[in-house]
C-alpha cells in the first residue's frame, strides 16, 4: 500500500489569501494529507478551530496523524464537502472566518494502483472518492447507455472523439464487461486516430478524467456549495478555492461574479430594483497560479488555479 503523500499546492498563495486570524475558526472542505491544515493551524494560535472534512479514509487517516499535534484545534469529519453546513451546524458552528477547497485528486490516490484513478497502471476501475460509496467507475463504463457516456466524455472531459469512445466501450462490453484501467486506456487509445494520440499527453487523460468526474459528482457538488459556503462566512471572511481544470474554474469564476453581482436589472434601469445584494467581493479578479519555482518542485501543480472570494455583510 502507498503511504499517503500529496504535496499541498499554492500553500503560501492559499494561507496568506485566508488572512488567518489568530483564534479564528477555519473549515477546509478537502482536508487531504493535512497540507494547507497544517500550515493554518500554525497561524491560529492556542484558541482556534480548524474543521477538516474529506470523504477518504486514507486521508483522514494521514491527517489524523499530521494534525495530531495541534489536540483540540482540529476537528475531523468524513463527509462531503456539500454536507460542510450541517457539519458545522452538528458542532455548534454557524459561521467560519475562512474556508478551503483544493479540489485536486491527491498523489496518494493517482499512485495507489488499486484505486483506479490512473491509466498509468491496470488495477481495478473504481475512482471512488469514497471507498463505501456504492457507484465505482466501472458502473459508469459498464451501465451507462452510449449517449451519456458520450455526453460524460464529452463535456466533463472535454474529448473531441467522446461520440467514437463512447460507440468502441458499448461494442466491447456486449461481449465482455470492461472492469480493469488498462481495459479502458486501450479502448481509448484505440478509439482516437493515430495522428492526435501524439500530442496532449496520454489519449486516455480526458476519458479517465471525465469517467471520474461523474464517478464522484464533483462538478455537482462544487456549483451547490459555492453559495452556501459564501453564506457560512463571517463579515469579512474568505473562500479560497483550488481548481485544477477549466469546468471546474469556470463554475467557480461564474459563482464569485454572481455573489458580487447578482443584480439582475437591465442595464438601462437608473437604480436596482430586483433587491439582489452583493455578498462581497471578488479578491482575484485573475487566479493565482503556481510559481515556476513551485512547478519545478511539483509538475502535478501545472494547471491549478486559486481564485478567492471575501464576504462582505450589507
Amino acid at each position: 500500500m502507498t503511504e499517503f503523500s500529496h504535496k499541498p499546492v499554492l500553500l503560501n498563495e492559499t494561507v496568506d489569501g485566508l488572512m488567518i486570524k489568530p483564534g479564528g475558526v477555519y473549515a477546509d472542505g478537502t482536508l487531504g494529507g493535512g497540507g494547507h491544515a497544517y500550515a493554518v493551524c500554525e497561524k491560529l494560535g492556542n484558541t482556534g478551530k480548524y474543521f477538516g472534512i474529506d470523504r477518504d479514509d486514507a486521508a483522514i487517516k494521514a491527517a489524523t496523524a499530521r494534525l495530531a499535534g495541534f489536540g483540540e484545534l482540529v476537528t475531523i469529519v468524513k463527509g462531503n464537502y456539500r454536507d460542510m453546513k450541517p457539519i458545522l451546524s452538528q458542532h455548534r458552528i454557524n459561521l467560519v472566518d475562512g474556508i478551503i477547497l483544493d479540489l485536486g485528486v491527491s498523489s496518494y490516490q493517482l499512485d495507489t494502483p488499486e484505486r483506479g484513478f490512473s491509466y498509468r497502471h491496470d488495477a481495478p476501475l473504481d475512482m471512488r472518492m469514497d471507498s463505501h460509496q456504492k457507484m465505482t467507475a466501472a458502473d459508469v463504463v459498464n451501465s451507462y447507455s452510449e449517449g451519456d457516456l458520450c455526453r460524460v466524455i464529452r463535456d466533463y472531459g472535454e474529448e473531441r472523439f467522446a461520440r467514437q469512445i463512447a460507440a468502441l466501450i458499448v461494442r466491447v462490453r456486449d461481449k465482455d464487461p470492461i472492469l480493469s484501467t488498462g481495459q479502458l486506456a486501450e479502448l481509448v487509445k484505440e478509439a482516437i486516430p493515430a495522428k492526435y494520440r501524439r500530442t496532449g499527453g496520454h489519449p486516455a487523460k480526458r476519458t479517465f478524467q471525465a469517467i471520474r468526474i461523474e464517478t464522484n459528482d464533483e462538478l455537482n457538488a462544487l456549483s451547490e456549495s459555492i453559495d452556501e459556503m459564501i453564506g457560512l462566512l463571517k463579515d469579512g471572511g474568505r473562500l479560497c478555492i483550488i481548481t485544477f481544470h477549466s469546468l471546474e474554474d469556470r463554475i467557480v469564476k461564474a459563482a464569485f461574479r454572481e455573489n458580487e453581482n447578482p443584480c439582475i436589472c437591465p442595464p438601462e434601469f437608473p437604480v436596482c430594483v430586483c433587491g439582489r445584494v452583493s455578498k462581497g467581493k471578488v479578491i482575484t479578479k485573475r487566479p493565482i497560479v503556481p510559481t515556476e519555482e513551485e512547478l519545478n518542485e511539483n509538475p502535478r501543480a501545472q494547471s491549478a488555479k486559486l481564485r478567492i472570494f471575501e464576504r462582505k455583510s450589507s
